[in-house]
């Protein structure tokens, strides 16, 4: 059983520890950009280095106090915050941000933990390179948090999720322990590979306080299009078509349905729109090539081959630099009119790709059945990844319907998703919010096995508490 973080425990902390490393609470540890979850926390400890986080954590074991990882504070499913339980402490590595190589010739480079996205590619690009890795909230998401939670994000589709873009971590286990894998091979079979383990963790088997990260040759030229689909089989076959065309310069491919930037012309009308009438449905296409290709060419071919064969009704093709930004802030803005309208429920699922129409199809006609609601239907085409989500109907609030909607909805969902093959969580984790989820439709003999690890590695469960088990563990 773990202890309350009193104040006798965090004043501990503070004899023992650097000054500077223990704070006070502020509430910006404690909240989320839902606003749906408030967490709670006996101190915020900000640990300048990789020995000092490792004291830390010696300490939160000898006072069997838990610790909650902390990154960007940009998370959806509530994996930075502890809502019940034991008050643990807040860890926060937003001190290392430092980049300890970079080797542009490997295309590699190394940061802490706690570096920002956008710091991360501006130190890339400075040295000639790309690093890939590229989603909304890239101005405040931190690099450890980002591989606690397997980020996934817009360019998936060419370069992979972020535990395809790390070779190696530095990491704390429970007992201050550190394994020191700060490798920079593309090869080596020295045993099992707990790089892989540590990503997508959560925070719930060690903390990752540097990573050594991939990096890649920028695109020469780069060319962007929003094009009109009739439905998201089409769009499908489009995306077929461009993967025959455009090959590995292909780096986005994103479905959007219609009712999302109808909520951003309501909501966020700064964000500027490519038609003047929304379709139903359109995809955002982005190519990036290299020197000797011309990845304005490809889209006109791509276009006029897809519109011959019946994919396409309509485009835009963006004639400058500042209007592909313009497709990007609306596709980035999309989260931000979710917020402002207030969903009843929001998911992050994946499904084969073959699968994903017929999913679109069932899962509104399911929900129809079940209410009046609007669903706004927009992710990552290329991947598989969608992010469903369904909101109140016009004129409506989410207050306006039966306390029961959230769970009658997510079992809609969830359902069709076992059906198809398909996963109730695709980029976001699983954090407090899809504890559930994971004990009713996650495979059991798979959660014994991941329960073992916990077990092994966090044996007094301070790494954490809450996250992907609940409260029930050890």
């Amino acid at each position: 059983m773990l202890n309350d973080a009193t104040p006798e425990i965090v004043n501990a902390f503070r004899a023992a520890l650097p000054e500077g490393v223990v704070r006070d609470v502020e509430q910006r540890y404690l909240e989320e950009p839902r606003d749906r979850l408030t967490g709670r926390a006996g101190a915020v400890l900000t640990p300048g280095s990789v020995e000092e986080v490792s004291a830390v954590m010696r300490l939160a074991s000898e006072h069997r106090v838990g610790i909650v990882p902390y990154g960007g504070g940009t998370g959806l499913v509530g994996g930075q915050l502890a809502t019940e339980g034991p008050v643990p402490l807040v860890l926060s590595l937003e001190r290392m941000k430092a980049v300890r190589g970079v080797w542009p010739e490997e295309g590699v480079m190394t940061v802490e933990a706690g570096a920002i996205l956008q710091e991360v590619q501006g130190v890339a690009e400075a040295n000639g390179r790309l690093f890939p890795l590229s989603l909304g909230s890239e101005g405040s998401a931190r690099i450890g948090g980002l591989l606690g939670t397997n980020a996934g994000g817009v360019n998936v589709l060419r370069y992979g999720n972020a535990r395809e873009l790390c070779l190696g971590v530095e990491a704390v286990l429970a007992d201050g322990r550190v394994m020191r894998g700060l490798k920079r091979l593309r090869k080596d079979n020295t045993g099992y590979d707990l790089r892989n383990l540590l990503i997508g963790s959560e925070g719930t088997l060690g903390v990752i306080t540097a990573a050594s990260l991939r990096l890649f040759p920028r695109p020469e030229n780069r060319a962007a299009a929003v094009l009109v689909v009739e439905s998201p089989a089409a769009a499908l076959g489009l995306l077929g078509k461009a993967q025959g065309i455009a090959g590995p310069a292909l780096s986005a491919f994103e479905l959007i349905a219609g009712q999302g930037p109808k909520f951003l012309a309501e909501h966020v009308p700064q964000v500027r729109l490519p038609w003047s009438e929304v379709p139903d449905w359109c995809v955002l296409i982005e190519l990036g090539c290299s020197a000797g290709q011309d990845a304005d060419a490809l889209m006109e071919a791509l276009f006029s081959e897809a519109y011959e064969a019946g994919l396409v009704r309509d485009g835009v093709v963006a004639a400058s630099e500042g209007q592909r930004s313009e497709f990007w802030a609306m596709r980035e803005s999309l989260p931000e009119g979710n917020r402002r309208v207030g969903s009843v429920i929001s998911n992050d699922i994946s499904l084969p790709l073959s699968a994903v129409p017929e999913f679109i199809t069932r899962a509104g006609e399911a929900i129809g059945k079940a209410g009046d609601f609007r669903i706004n239907c927009f992710g990552h085409l290329g991947d598989g990844n969608l992010h469903y989500n369904v909101f109140p109907a016009a004129g409506k609030r989410r207050e306006d319907y039966p306390a029961d909607s959230y769970g009658v909805l997510k079992d809609v969902i969830n359902q069709l998703l076992a059906e198809m093959e398909g996963s109730f969580s695709a980029e976001h984790g699983l954090g407090r919010a899809k504890v559930d989820d994971l004990a009713k439709w996650g495979d059991p003999v798979r959660i014994e096995m991941m329960r073992a690890i916990k077990k092994t590695l966090d044996p007094l469960g301070i790494l954490n508490p809450g996250a992907i088990f609940g409260q029930n563990f050890p």
